[in-house]
């Protein structure tokens, strides 16, 4: 691809009306402003739960709204913060009884936009709160001034939350569990070719052959420093120790999401997932759940991402739980 065919200021729009006449059963768009709403939610439901980024992440975040996920979804341009009226009105269509609960990316412009429509929404008098996701160890570090950015791990917030708030879980106790869940979720991606430049056209960065990006952002950040392609196995398996050891030291389980960052074949990302499993097995940590494929892309970029998360008990039906939505796999395992 050398190019997005629809002029930028279309593309977004049109993307999601696409996705609403695919899914008519599932989601409803609104256009003014642009967000996306979920048709049905469980009876028990008493907090709405709401996110939103950048687009160019497809199927994040739109194609996660639905039962047993989100209730709405706010996209903005590609790689760019919605705008905080977008989401505002898209909280007050999807609040419960108990108010809304914001699942928030670290990002600069998200925080902002969130901030300013949670604040808007208290002053009508409607209860809110933020789940902050910042999972990426790419850049945890005192030099990052912002913070680890929120990555692939927003999709494993986004799901148990959703299993939790069909529950009837309370505003208060699914923002602790929500804060609790993206605590001990870390992840790491890497990416062989940069994602093409949207509207422009190009890779939006250049590698060498025989070199990677370890650390690269959803949003094509460039990682930190460019390394040597040292070969499948050992590549993979410095993922997966480097993220396991940022998880509590006493992890026995953990939930694997091997992601796609937009080029990346299943025939590849399976690969990746057997290789991670076992490396987990001769570090003695069970797997308790999993999900393989593209959920968190930046646009066409080769590479993939690993997240884990810590499993409590408590958590793996959560994971399993029932979930319509146009993007999300079924979960719900035979017992």
């Amino acid at each position: 691809m050398n190019r997005l065919f629809l002029p930028e200021h279309a593309a977004v729009e049109q993307s999601l009306r696409g996705l609403a006449l695919a899914h008519p059963h599932l989601i409803r768009l609104h256009e003014q402003p642009l967000y996306i709403t979920a048709r049905h939610r469980h009876p028990g439901r008493r907090v709405g739960l709401v996110s939103g980024g950048g687009s160019g992440h497809e199927p994040l975040h739109c194609g996660f709204v639905g039962q047993g996920m989100l209730d709405a979804a706010v996209p903005g341009r590609v790689f760019a913060s919605p705008h905080n009226r977008q989401i505002y009105e898209a909280s007050r269509a999807a609040a419960g009884p108990d108010g809304v609960l914001h699942i928030v990316k670290n990002y600069t412009g998200d925080r902002i936009n969130f901030g300013i429509a949670a604040e808007r929404l208290r002053a009508d008098g409607i209860a809110v709160r933020r789940v902050l996701v910042d999972d990426d160890i790419a850049t945890d570090s005192a030099e990052t001034a912002t913070g680890r950015r929120g990555t692939a791990a927003t999709v494993t917030v986004e799901k148990l939350l959703g299993a939790a708030a069909d529950q009837g879980t309370r505003l208060d106790d699914l923002a602790a569990l929500g804060t609790h869940i993206a605590s001990v979720s870390r992840s790491i991606a890497v990416a062989a070719r940069a994602q093409t430049a949207p509207f422009r056209g190009g890779e939006a960065f250049q590698l060498t052959d025989g070199t990677l990006e370890y650390g690269v952002g959803i949003h094509g950040e460039r990682a930190a420093s460019t390394q040597a392609d040292t070969g499948f196995e050992p590549l993979v398996d410095r993922m997966t120790q480097q993220v396991l050891a940022a998880l509590p030291p006493d992890t026995a389980r953990v939930l694997v999401l091997v992601g796609g960052l937009g080029a990346t074949t299943l025939l590849e990302l399976y690969a990746v997932y057997t290789q991670v499993c076992a490396r987990l097995a001769e570090d003695g940590v069970d797997v308790a759940g999993r999900l393989v494929g593209t959920f968190v892309p930046a646009l066409d970029m080769s590479g993939f991402s690993l997240s884990l998360t810590a499993m409590h008990d408590t958590w793996i039906d959560l994971w399993n739980s029932p979930t319509r939505t146009p993007a999300f796999p079924v979960t719900e395992f035979p017992r």
